[in-house]
């Protein structure tokens, strides 16, 4: 027995292939764009004035960030000048706890798990101080950030957190002013670097997940 084949009018035709070319109307849409906002470190502790003062100081308030794994750590830190004076050995003695910074404690404020110079942290603001020496210098990560940064005495270093021993470089062009900064290695790796007349030092400071 035949079949009979009904054909279809050219106008639905042509309607059923332009329906086959154009964008199916079940189709998922290209999911959107995540943006995800980075966990920023909280502001720079001041004593007894306002950003705007600490910024009119001798040593003015400074500070530097960086981004690790999409959270932040940031340093503060009051910014010294040489003005014609010998600072290493000199104005900064060697074998002598030094805030690494003026007026306030230098801090550093972890929103994430860290090692800083080998040291292992959990998010939290500290304090950061050095001992100089004609060698290798010792690092010190300190449980209290909020103070002046001396003295630095056995009540301050009581607070000690731990410490470690880095090798600091001689750099030609002297810098006037103190800066720190971070250079970053990867992302979850920085150095936080402090510059200073001919001596610059590298604290590494070290995503650890979390």
């Amino acid at each position: 027995m035949k079949t009979s084949k009904r054909l279809l009018p050219v106008t639905a035709l042509f309607a059923f292939a332009l329906g086959a070319c154009g964008p199916a109307a079940d189709a998922p849409e290209p999911p959107a764009e995540v943006t995800v906002a980075v966990q920023e470190a909280p502001g720079c502790f001041l004593r007894g004035a306002t950003p705007a003062e600490a910024a009119e100081r001798a040593s003015p308030l400074d500070s530097a960030t960086v981004v690790l794994g999409n959270a932040e750590a940031k340093v503060c830190y009051g910014a010294p000048s040489m003005n014609d004076r010998e600072i290493m050995g000199e104005l900064v003695p060697f074998d002598e706890p030094w805030r690494t910074g003026a007026n306030e404690a230098t801090g550093l404020h972890l929103t994430f798990p860290a090692t800083v110079a080998g040291v292992p942290l959990q998010p939290g603001s500290y304090s950061l101080y050095t001992i100089p020496t004609s060698g290798d210098w010792e690092v010190v990560v300190n449980a209290e950030h909020e103070r002046w940064g001396i003295p630095i005495n056995e009540e301050v270093r009581g607070m000690d957190i731990g410490s470690a021993t880095v090798t600091p470089e001689t750099i030609s062009a002297p810098v006037e002013r103190m800066r720190f900064s971070f250079d970053q290695i990867s992302d979850t790796e920085a150095h936080l670097v402090m510059e200073w007349e001919t001596t610059r030092l590298r604290i590494p400071v070290v995503h650890t997940g979390g």
